[in-house]
């Protein structure tokens, strides 16, 4: 039964492609709409029916608070990494959390719509060490190659088969206990757990291509993307959270105002994301204020 499998969601990165987002918060913490996005995912991981949770810490470690993890809706435990393991290391850092059985696994950087239960229910059939999470692409393209049954047969460049589709790896997996206990500690997922399998002609790494939708938060404008797309869900053009002070002088278009910013002056913010707890001042245009205060310019799409 899917319930019963614990998952585990990777954020003790430094979120590099996020920064200066990241030098405030970790990435699975920057807000998105009215919650972190740790909390999406956790809402989307009870939508499931996973019952616990396991998320390393690294970068800011601090930042995941109590009060934080308690809004999760989510049992949640913490497992603290003094010197960042990697992706493989990190879940086998977490072993005697995370316990027997299979374990999904959950990049900290990106937002995912998926039956879970269809998820694990093909892995397990298909007897898998690891089944990744694909959204599919042209032949050729993407960063994974599959033959006819849906076996990797393209990562990294390197090729193990004849490549009859292609596929984007969205950095969520369903692991095997079997391929757990193998994990190198410190060591990476694909170079140290799934290419070394695929060399030795191990036909078990497979992809299932059933994402219903992905975004990868990969930068701030991405980040940025994700908020309007928050807004466009929920059918509003804009939304301050209760605690937020938004002056009368202010217009609000596309815009995402968090719990106990405060908002001055006269004028359109537009496209804009202001952070819990930051002080800004229209005008504003694409832009997201940290905290802190610091505003970061996105630019336009091309």
């Amino acid at each position: 039964m899917f319930g019963r499998m614990r998952a585990m969601v990777l954020a003790a990165g430094y979120g590099t492609r996020l920064r200066p987002l990241t030098d405030e918060l970790p990435k699975p913490l920057v807000p998105i709409g009215d919650r972190p996005m740790l909390g999406h995912v956790a809402a989307e991981l009870a939508r499931g029916g996973v019952a616990r949770l396991v998320v390393n810490t690294h970068h800011l470690p601090e930042a995941f608070r109590a009060d934080a993890l308690a809004d999760l809706g989510l049992p949640c435990e913490l497992v603290h990494e003094p010197t960042i393991l990697g992706t493989a290391g990190g879940v086998a850092n977490a072993a005697a959390l995370l316990g027997a059985g299979d374990v999904l696994v959950w990049g900290g950087d990106v937002l995912c719509r998926v039956d879970l239960a269809a998820l694990h229910a093909r892995h397990r059939a298909t007897g898998a060490a690891a089944t990744l999470l694909a959204t599919p692409r042209a032949v050729g393209q993407g960063t994974l190659g599959l033959d006819a049954e849906g076996c990797v047969v393209r990562l990294r460049g390197e090729r193990f088969g004849v490549e009859l589709a292609s596929a984007d790896f969205t950095a969520v997996q369903i692991l095997a206990e079997a391929l757990r206990r193998e994990l190198p500690c410190p060591g990476c997922l694909v170079g140290d757990g799934y290419l070394p399998r695929l060399r030795a002609g191990r036909r078990d790494v497979r992809a299932a291509l059933l994402v219903e939708a992905f975004e990868d938060i990969g930068d701030p404008a991405s980040y940025l993307a994700a908020n309007q797309r928050w807004l466009a869900r929920r059918g509003v053009g804009a939304w301050v959270a209760p605690a937020a002070s938004v002056a009368p002088g202010v217009e609000l278009w596309s815009a995402v105002v968090g719990a106990g910013a405060v908002l001055t002056g006269t004028g359109v913010v537009r496209d804009a994301v202001v952070w819990p707890g930051a002080r800004a001042r229209a005008p504003l245009e694409r832009a997201i204020v940290l905290t802190s205060g610091r505003v970061v310019q996105v630019a336009p799409p091309p």
